[in-house]
């Protein structure tokens, strides 16, 4: 069994950002016991999956998962490349903490740190890749362009961020679910889809991401060859893979 110590939380916070709001992963911390179950279901894997083939990530190599949450794209970076070394950053301590668990359970080695997407934990040019997925619709307009440019200056010269949200073609998707009525969770999980896509289509964080928001947001920065790679129509509306490169000078 992998020892313990190879799983660790750290707390970057600064003693302002105690009391710093941020939107839970599920959307209400309450959710956060069901939230890898969910996205089981929703077939987020595949958009991890996805995310990590076109990374490209080489062993030996230091990436950062920027909004990791309970973990699952950082434990798809490890089983594609398990010589890779990760850190993953989310403001969330509950679901920080069950990363930590899921990674002493499948005995893997996991850095994560408590804080946010605008200050990234890692030396200037010291990282080969930035990743994250479905989280930058979660931060707001000062948050997304910190945590742009904190990226490329954490990156080496020729490092690539991989970024997937929501995005792409804006989506003429409207929530025509009728209201429904019922309390307790089973009601709550069984209309949880409706209710993201319905928040994804109207939220005015993701209509920044829309066209070509998160590649304007990346090239703004000072990223080279900024551009979506792919995308998928997703159950909860159209996902975008967007990447880019800090430049060699």
């Amino acid at each position: 069994m992998a020892s313990s110590t190879r799983v660790r939380i750290l707390d970057q916070r600064t003693p302002q950002e105690r009391d710093r709001p941020f939107l839970p992963g599920a959307g209400k911390t309450w959710l956060l016991p069901f939230y890898d179950a969910f996205t089981r279901v929703a077939g987020v894997r595949a958009l991890h999956e996805r995310a990590v083939e076109l990374a490209g990530i080489e062993p030996g190599q230091a990436v950062a998962d920027i909004g990791c949450g309970t973990g699952n794209l950082s434990f798809a970076v490890l089983e594609a490349q398990p010589g890779a070394r990760v850190t993953g950053l989310d403001p969330d301590a509950d679901a920080l903490r069950r990363a930590a668990r899921k990674a002493r359970r499948r005995g893997v080695a996991l850095t994560l740190v408590q804080g946010y997407a605008d200050r990234i934990p890692a030396f200037d040019a010291s990282l080969d890749h930035v990743v994250s997925s479905l989280a930058l619709h979660h931060i707001d307009d000062d948050g997304r362009n910190a945590f742009a440019h904190d990226a490329l200056r954490a990156l080496r010269p020729g490092g690539r961020v991989t970024v997937v949200d929501f995005g792409g073609p804006a989506s003429n998707v409207e929530d025509t679910g009728h209201p429904t009525h019922g309390h307790g969770l089973i009601h709550a999980l069984r209309h949880l889809p409706r209710l993201i896509r319905s928040r994804v289509a109207h939220s005015p964080v993701v209509a920044r991401n829309h066209g070509d928001g998160i590649v304007a947001l990346l090239a703004q920065a000072g990223f080279s060859d900024a551009r979506e790679v792919a995308h998928t129509d997703h159950r909860f509306g159209r996902v975008t893979f967007v990447q880019a490169t800090r430049p060699s000078s």
